[in-house]
């Protein structure tokens, strides 16, 4: 799409913020500044608000079949929990971060014109994420024993092994559903994942309750619902790709076999940066079981990082809007609308954290009642909740950032941000605070919670020292690096469109 102006430049009551080139010219006064945050809310919320409702439906998914399971008891509900909080949690983050390498380079191959690397981008990344899941395979049939050997109670690690051994199934659906995301997310096709999502959630509803209620297959069919809606989830998606995205899309490849270790790289350092963020709050519930009453502490923690959830699975919807036009941003070589683009998404999201804050301590007595009917887990969510709203305006900013990092193709800075601000700050802050210092559940989670805030704040100084200009000329050289894009190109010459602009 040719760039041109976006707004009225023969308007007397707008001030002209963009150039011939569709870069923003320099900002100055407060009208210019107001202008580029509409027009950047508007190109965020056009991409992000489908990306978010998707992924709060395909987080629904789990949320749904956790409530289901809720109801069928205490030790039910905890050991589903340490299924989905802590082993599929794991993987689901491993192969979340590998998938999300598609990011930056479909997102900065987009908007250079490269749309023919797309569809080969995405083939290396299901064929890098099986197998991966394949290495996963001993998490899922060892679960029980490795549980006890993280200090969980025998009877929620027996019957969580049993559950993980059940969800198998679900694993190697994330191996296609990811790249296909990805995929449809540089290109801001977002409007079919939404709708897929939506099915899927109304799906999974169904079969919860069809399998659990209905059939009374209790926790064993909370599992196979979780199993059949994710690949339900994952073939659609792939099928809209192959169906209905001819340009990105030209078929198998051989070449998705090529140069597979630049792009293995790159995916490990996705997968780096973003695990050490998803099991950071895993950590907390694994801590947990080796607190006094262990089944209120990991039930109560594993209602709060549900809700917690929540948010920010919404937030890696705006994470992955942002990633898009940061990646698509650089690849049209415009530096000031990276920037611009950053600073709106960060001051729009951190309202939205503290909204999210005012609402959780506004209903802190209420929220347990969505997933358990045990007078005491609800007063220990309650006793929570100020520790949630404080994690909820963190996590508001947090994930926005990293995904500014994988647009800009960072990932191996901020892995070592996570990995000091995290395990060498804040986890041992929390150990003591939660077992040395006797304050329990809220000494555990208040440390992390410090660990959280430094890292923001390294970030924040990260996004405030960066210089734009020469992260448009690393953009090219990035893709070569990590794509294997010059052999590639060779043989697609004749395919090669004109430059893109952002939809």
């Amino acid at each position: 799409m040719e760039a041109t102006p976006l707004l009225d430049r023969s308007s007397d009551n707008k001030v002209q913020v963009i150039g011939e080139n569709g870069d923003y010219l320099p900002i100055r006064g407060l009208s210019a500044w107001w202008s580029v945050f509409c027009i950047e809310t508007v190109k965020l919320w056009r991409i992000g608000g489908p990306i978010v409702f998707q992924v709060l439906c395909q987080y629904g998914t789990y949320s749904v079949t956790n409530m289901f399971v809720g109801h069928l008891g205490d030790i039910e509900l905890s050991a589903f929990s340490i299924t989905l909080s802590v082993i599929c949690t794991f993987s689901f983050g491993l192969l979340f971060g590998m998938g999300s390498a598609l990011e930056t380079l479909c997102g900065q191959a987009f908007g250079a014109g490269q749309i023919h690397m797309l569809g080969i981008y995405m083939q290396r990344s299901i064929v890098i994420l099986t197998i991966t899941c394949v290495v996963l395979l001993p998490l899922y049939l060892f679960a029980t024993p490795i549980l006890k050997l993280l200090g969980q109670e025998d009877d929620i690690a027996n019957l969580a092994g049993v559950y993980t051994l059940q969800v198998i199934p679900q694993l190697f659906s994330l191996a296609i559903s990811f790249p296909a995301q990805k995929f449809l997310q540089a290109q801001s096709k977002v409007a079919a994942l939404a709708w897929i999502s939506f099915s899927v959630l109304a799906a999974q509803v169904f079969l919860c309750w069809l399998f659990i209620q209905a059939f009374g297959w209790g926790g064993a069919g909370a599992a196979a619902a979780l199993d059949l809606a994710s690949w339900l989830m994952a073939l659609a998606q792939f099928g809209y790709v192959v169906g209905w995205c001819k340009d990105g899309w030209k078929g198998f490849s051989w070449f998705a076999f090529r140069d597979l270790w630049a792009f293995v790289r790159l995916s490990l350092e996705s997968a780096v940066m973003l695990c050490l963020e998803v099991w950071y709050m895993m950590s907390i519930v694994v801590l947990a079981g080796h607190l006094g009453n262990a089944v209120t502490a990991v039930g109560s923690l594993s209602i709060c990082t549900s809700i917690n959830g929540w948010e920010s699975m919404a937030f890696m919807g705006v994470n992955a809007a942002i990633s898009v036009r940061v990646s698509n941003e650089l690849g049209l070589g415009r530096p000031r609308a990276t920037k611009y683009c950053v600073y709106v998404t960060v001051f729009q999201s951190l309202l939205i954290g503290i909204i999210c804050m005012i609402i959780v301590l506004a209903t802190r007595n209420y929220l347990g009642l969505i997933y358990t009917n045990s007078e005491n887990l609800i007063r220990a969510v309650a006793h929570l909740s100020g520790l949630l709203g404080i994690t909820m305006l963190l996590n508001s900013v947090q994930p926005v950032i990293s995904g500014v990092a994988i647009g800009g193709g960072w990932q191996a800075l901020v892995a070592y941000i996570n990995l000091g601000c995290y395990y060498i700050f804040g986890l041992p802050l929390g150990y003591v605070l939660g077992y040395v210092g006797n304050f329990g559940v809220m000494g555990l989670w208040g440390g992390m919670i410090a660990g959280v805030g430094l890292q923001t704040l390294l970030l924040l100084l990260v996004l405030y020292k960066t210089n734009w200009n020469t992260e448009v000329e690393q953009t090219s050289e990035r893709m070569r690096k990590w794509g294997g894009q010059d052999v590639i190109d060779k043989s697609h010459t004749d395919q090669l469109p004109s430059k893109n602009g952002i939809p």
